[in-house]
C-alpha cells in the first residue's frame, strides 16, 4: 500500500510539473549542471496564481492556456517603474547553512532580509503564450508580466524597438559530429556568430564554467555576455534567501575570480519566479532575464527536425524578442546562420542584451 501511495504521489509531482506551449515559448526550460549527461526540468505549469506585493496581497494573474515559461532583456518598457540597479559590487556568497541574520540586516544592496520576507514568494510557472499577430508578433503574457515585475529587475521582453536579442542556455556541454569531426555544439555556435558578427548572451552553471573553461573564456573574449544561470541550477522559489544569495554569488566570485568578468545578468533555472525570488537577484545587483520566444530544443536524442524548427524560430520573431535556445541543440547550431539572416531581412537588428 506504501509502495502504491508513493508511485501515485511521484506520478502527480511529475505531471504536474510539465507544461508545453504552442506559441512564442515553452514552460520547460531545462538546464543542467551534471557534469556530461543531460538533466531536463520544468517550470511547472503556466497560469500559476501569483502576487507581486507583500505577502497577504492577491494580485494575481493567470498565464493563457497552453503557455509556458521565459524570460527577458535589459530594458522595460516606457511608462513602468524600476527600481534602480546598484552600481556597487554584490555581496559576497554566504554559506547558506549559516543562520539567518535579522531583519534589518541589508541582503546585497536594496532590501533587508525582513522586506525580502515581506514579499509574495508562491511559484510562478512562467510562459510568454502565444505570439498576437495584431501586435506584431509580440507575446501579450510576456508584455503584461513586463510591466508587473519591472519593479523587481526582471525583463520578460523588450521593448518594441526593432531589436532581436539571442540568449543560450549552457548547463553543460554536447559533442556531435559535422563532416567526419567531432565538434562541440556551443563552439558550432560561437564560430557561426562570430561569421555573422552578432553577440549573444551564454547562461552558464558552476559546472559548465568548471568543464568547459575555454568556451567560456571565447564566450568573453569575443565580445559576448556571460550570464549566471546559478551554481546548482535549483528552483529559487523552493530555497531559502541565503541559499539563493549562495547560488548567484557563489558562481559570481568564481567567475570573476577565474575569468576577470563580472556578471550582471541572470536567468532563473527553470523559469519559477516570485517576487522575492526576483528581488533576491536585483539586490544582488543582476538584472533578472526571461524570454519572449522559446521552444522544446534541448532534447538531444529527439532534436526538431531542422526545416519546420528554421519556420518556427524565424516565423515567431518580433520587436523586442529575447530569444532561449540551449547550446544542446545541434538543430540549433545548424539553422542559426540562415535564422540570422532571416531575421535581418525581416528588418530587425540582432542587438546584444546587457
Amino acid at each position: 500500500m506504501l509502495k502504491r501511495m508513493t508511485a501515485l504521489l511521484l506520478a502527480v509531482m511529475i505531471l504536474t510539473g510539465i507544461s508545453l506551449l504552442s506559441g512564442c515559448g515553452t514552460v520547460e526550460n531545462p538546464t543542467t549542471g551534471s557534469t556530461g549527461t543531460s538533466s531536463t526540468t520544468t517550470t511547472g505549469t503556466a497560469g500559476t496564481t501569483d502576487t507581486t506585493g507583500t505577502t497577504g496581497t492577491t494580485q494575481s494573474s493567470t498565464a493563457p492556456t497552453g503557455t509556458t515559461a521565459g524570460s527577458q532583456p535589459s530594458t522595460v518598457p516606457s511608462g513602468t517603474t524600476v527600481a534602480t540597479q546598484p552600481s556597487t559590487a554584490p555581496t559576497q556568497a554566504t554559506n547558506p547553512s549559516q543562520p539567518s541574520g535579522s531583519d534589518d540586516e541589508m541582503i546585497g544592496n536594496l532590501y533587508t532580509r525582513g522586506e525580502l520576507m515581506a514579499l509574495n514568494n508562491d511559484t510562478r510557472g512562467y510562459g510568454p503564450g502565444p505570439c498576437n499577430p495584431n501586435n506584431n508578433n509580440r507575446a501579450e503574457y510576456a508584455v503584461g508580466e513586463q510591466k508587473r515585475f519591472a519593479q523587481y529587475g526582471a525583463n520578460f521582453i523588450a521593448p518594441d524597438n526593432g531589436n532581436i536579442y539571442l540568449t543560450f542556455d549552457c548547463g553543460y556541454e554536447y559533442t556531435t559530429t559535422v563532416n567526419g569531426k567531432q565538434i562541440r555544439v556551443t563552439e558550432w555556435i560561437l564560430n557561426t556568430l562570430k561569421e555573422k558578427k552578432v553577440k549573444a548572451v551564454f547562461f552558464v552553471t558552476m559546472d559548465y564554467c568548471k568543464q568547459s573553461p575555454d568556451l567560456v573564456q571565447r564566450m568573453i573574449d569575443e565580445g559576448h555576455a556571460v550570464g549566471n544561470h546559478s551554481n546548482t541550477h535549483p528552483d529559487m522559489t523552493t530555497i531559502s534567501i541565503d541559499r539563493a544569495v549562495y547560488e548567484v554569488m557563489s558562481l559570481h566570485e568564481y567567475v570573476e575570480e577565474n575569468f576577470g568578468y563580472k556578471m550582471t545578468l541572470f536567468r532563473p533555472p527553470t523559469g519559477n519566479f516570485s517576487a522575492r525570488s526576483l528581488a533576491v537577484v536585483q539586490s544582488l545587483g543582476y538584472k533578472n532575464v526571461h524570454w519572449s520566444f522559446a521552444y522544446v530544443d534541448w532534447k538531444t536524442d529527439d532534436q526538431p527536425e531542422v526545416s519546420s524548427a528554421l519556420n518556427n524560430v524565424t516565423s515567431k520573431a518580433h520587436s523586442g524578442a529575447i530569444y532561449l535556445l540551449h547550446a544542446v541543440s545541434v538543430t540549433n547550431a545548424t539553422i542559426l546562420g540562415d535564422a540570422i539572416d532571416a531575421f535581418i531581412d525581416k528588418g530587425f537588428n540582432l542587438e546584444l542584451f546587457q
